[in-house]
């Protein structure tokens, strides 16, 4: 009788398609109260589809201290829960909804200067174009040095730091692993937001070509790379920098006394 009196105590299994019904009313009725929210909504079961998307995810899933968490934070994310989500530079702001709504915070190390330049320096002349980059159509070889365990984009366990306004006692609860999930299937369609949180530029990937010029972009801090982007997206650079001005040839000039002489 015991046993049949604690497993009474559960709750009753809720379907999913009823679970995310509530998560978009009390979604519906937080916007109604003027909250500026950016939630993540995922399509069906898979999270991330992209290139990026789904080595972040895979780049998750391979630390142990994370194993036992991250189930739930996909079931959170899969229901709708994830009611806000913010990626900065080395900053992740996030809201998601439990038995109330949660706020979560995870602080990423930016990467070392020279593990960044290293990395850089291994992709020298493999990668094409800004296109190619975002949209992870490159080499098995680029994709390898990206995502290697050690040496790669991707912060290892160390490097995070995350902390939630819930009660559970774990370093990392679901509601952060909702919120960990939920910048895979963000990076679907905004690839960059990697290199932003990471605190480099994936800009200097296309100027590794040009040693000298990367060199130079290293040191002044310079992007060499605006043309890239001008003939990729057909955008104007605002180029606030003054203008060199053209100076004449001497031997133009020479030329022409010459032949006055000569009359």
């Amino acid at each position: 009788m015991g046993y049949y009196r604690r497993r009474s105590r559960w709750p009753a299994y809720v379907p999913v398609d009823v679970q995310r019904k509530r998560v978009q009313k009390k979604l519906a009725a937080l916007r109604k109260k003027g909250m500026d929210l950016a939630p993540v909504q995922v399509e069906g079961t898979v999270i991330a589809k992209t290139f990026w998307g789904k080595a972040w995810c895979k780049n998750l899933e391979k630390y142990q201290d994370y194993e036992h968490r991250l189930p739930r934070g996909r079931s959170y994310l899969r229901n709708g829960a994830l009611f806000d989500l913010r990626v900065e530079s080395g900053k992740v702001i996030a809201q998601v909804m439990g038995s109330s709504l949660y706020e979560v915070s995870i602080t990423i190390c930016p990467m070392k200067q020279e593990k960044w330049l290293e990395l850089v320096r291994s992709c020298s002349g493999q990668i094409d174009s800004l296109v190619e980059l975002l949209q992870g159509k490159f080499s098995k070889n680029v994709m390898a040095i990206l995502t290697e365990d050690e040496k790669g984009l991707f912060p290892q366990p160390h490097e995070i730091a995350m902390k939630c306004s819930c009660l559970d006692w774990a370093g990392m609860c679901k509601h952060v692993a909702a919120a960990l999930y939920g910048i895979g299937s963000l990076l679907d369609t905004q690839p960059e937001l990697l290199f932003t949180l990471r605190g480099v530029n994936h800009l200097d990937l296309l100027c590794a070509a040009n040693a000298d010029a990367f060199a130079v972009a290293s040191n002044e801090g310079e992007m060499i790379c605006e043309g890239d982007l001008s003939s990729i997206f057909g955008i104007d650079l605002d180029d606030s920098a003054p203008k060199k001005k053209t100076v004449k040839k001497r031997a133009s000039t020479k030329t022409v006394k010459r032949k006055k002489t000569a009359v």
